[in-house]
């Protein structure tokens, strides 16, 4: 199965980022799964002008992350708060390739505060559905996110280990139940 990993903050040494690095290790270290991530950052995709509803149909410089976002199977969306919603980085990535049936969607939200993206997260179960996609009922709602992750995302705070795992262990059932591994043989 393909995840991919969106990191939804649009700044330089997001400590947002910190946990989407975290997240990808983690899949990569527990799970045979082939996990990307696709940090907002590195795509340049301007203001919405057109939706690609194909890799054929978006421009040339868009069309390897177009590839990728229609090959993958789920995603874990990650996104700091800004004003009681996830990043317009993050929305408008999505406008532009918007509707993904069947497919699982992982929501994790941070904060440097005590909410930790809480509204945000409240937001993002409202877009995941317009997506066509499924969302992960457990979510991994992430405060103090700068004590909790080094830049290089390790994890500082143990006592989060367990939220980490219960939130991959409801996205993987989720995410592996909508998308069985073909079986190749019943011998």
């Amino acid at each position: 199965m393909n995840i991919e990993i969106i990191s939804g903050s649009p700044r330089k040494d997001s400590v947002t980022q910190r946990l989407s690095i975290y997240l990808k290790n983690y899949l990569a270290e527990n799970s045979a799964h082939t996990v990307q991530m696709i940090d907002v950052k590195d795509w340049e995709i301007g203001l919405l002008q057109q939706v690609y509803t194909s890799e054929e149909h978006a421009p040339e410089h868009l069309q390897p992350l177009a590839r990728r976002i229609f090959a993958a199977d789920a995603f874990i969306l990650v996104t700091p708060e800004y004003n009681g919603s996830y990043s317009a980085a993050l929305q408008n990535l999505l406008d532009h390739f918007p509707k993904q049936p069947h497919k699982t969607f992982g929501i994790v939200t941070a904060s440097t505060g005590a909410l930790g993206g809480m509204r945000s997260a409240q937001q993002l179960l409202l877009l995941v559905p317009a997506l066509f996609g499924i969302a992960s009922p457990y979510l991994l709602v992430t405060p103090f996110v700068d004590q909790k992750f080094s830049p290089e995302g390790k994890l500082l705070d143990s006592s989060f280990q367990k939220n980490i795992d219960n939130f991959m262990k409801e996205f993987l059932w989720l995410a592996e139940s909508l998308h069985p591994e073909p079986v190749t043989s019943y011998n």
